[in-house]
């Protein structure tokens, strides 16, 4: 408990970088890199899929606004950690940090209710092909968005209210190199029982409950899949959904392993990295992923390079 002379912390630093200017420098370029590849892949797979007649479906739909979840995601933390790199100011504001960690979870949630809609989406689509344009149609799937949104809103506003409430008094040291949950926890001098109880029913609830709908919708998927009478029907049932499923493990695999496992011997440094696969790294990959093993995107893409070359070359 804290005493009653306590001063509210005002800011907090945070020290999870690298120490070497040098190996700084590195970090930086490398994160500027990434931030300009992860951002022009997924515009790209906006403007393709909002352009293109071929790409006007149900799952490109839900992909473009996965696309733009993602930039939301990457721009909440690698920004802000360009500029303390190049600042060397590892100061953030209380009320800064405390809105870092409120998108960060919000898009993280958000996220994972988007992959099991598009989880739905993709059983309706092979388990039930004749009614899938009345069950999936164009309102529907707008509400859908919606849903997840103002679902991923609603999921992190509690533990973000008790956050903000909660005394910090000092220290005011982040090891970590963006204002996650756990660390600020950690900081605070009252009593954190209550938020760390929200925090794990709402985060285990989320994780989970969403998994479960993805994981079943897949059983299904399997279970039509190996039915089908040939190799080729399987091959192409099993294409539409490779990717979905590849960013599926990703996206689970690095969260759960962080916020479901709570013991106190998991490393620091594994936690970094787990953090870094979830908001850095799967934004980077997924237009590689969406893109790179779905022949309608490529072919897209080819005409849309080949409409801009026919129009330099017409400009000559």
């Amino acid at each position: 408990m804290y005493s009653e002379n306590w001063t509210q912390v005002t800011e907090f630093v945070l020290i999870g970088f690298p120490r070497s200017r040098t190996l700084q420098l590195i970090l930086f370029l490398g994160l500027l890199v990434t931030y300009i590849v992860t951002i022009l892949g997924n515009l790209l797979i906006i403007v393709l899929s909002w352009s293109d007649h071929r790409l006007q479906t149900q799952m490109y739909f839900f992909l473009r606004n996965l696309s733009f979840l993602e930039l939301g995601w990457v721009s909440v933390v690698v920004p802000k950690m360009m500029v303390i790199i190049l600042t060397r100011d590892y100061s953030v504001s209380f009320a800064g940090c405390i809105l870092q960690s409120y998108l960060y979870f919000l898009l993280g949630t958000t996220d994972f209710f988007l992959l099991a809609v598009m989880s739905l989406d993709r059983y309706l689509a092979i388990c039930r092909p004749l009614h899938y344009e009345t069950l999936m149609d164009h309102p529907i799937c707008v509400r859908l968005v919606m849903v997840s949104w103002i679902a991923g809103f609603l999921w992190v506003l509690s533990p973000t209210i008790l956050m903000a409430n909660l005394p910090f008094c000092g220290p005011n040291v982040i090891d970590h190199f963006f204002c996650d949950s756990w660390p600020l926890m950690k900081l605070s001098c009252g009593d954190t029982q209550l938020l760390e109880f929200v925090a794990f029913i709402l985060s285990t609830a989320a994780l989970l409950g969403s998994l479960a709908l993805t994981s079943v919708s897949y059983i299904c998927i399997f279970a039509t899949v190996f039915r089908a009478p040939t190799a080729k029907e399987k091959r192409k049932a099993f294409s539409t959904c490779a990717s979905h499923l590849t960013v599926v493990v990703i996206a689970y695999g690095s969260s759960i392993f962080l916020y479901i496992r709570t013991s106190e011997t998991q490393s620091l440094f594994v936690k970094k990295g787990a953090s870094s696969l979830a908001c850095i790294i799967t934004p980077l990959l997924n237009p590689f992923i969406f893109s790179l093993r779905n022949d309608k995107v490529k072919q897209a893409l080819c005409d849309a390079l080949r409409w801009h070359r026919s129009i330099g070359t017409r400009s000559l």
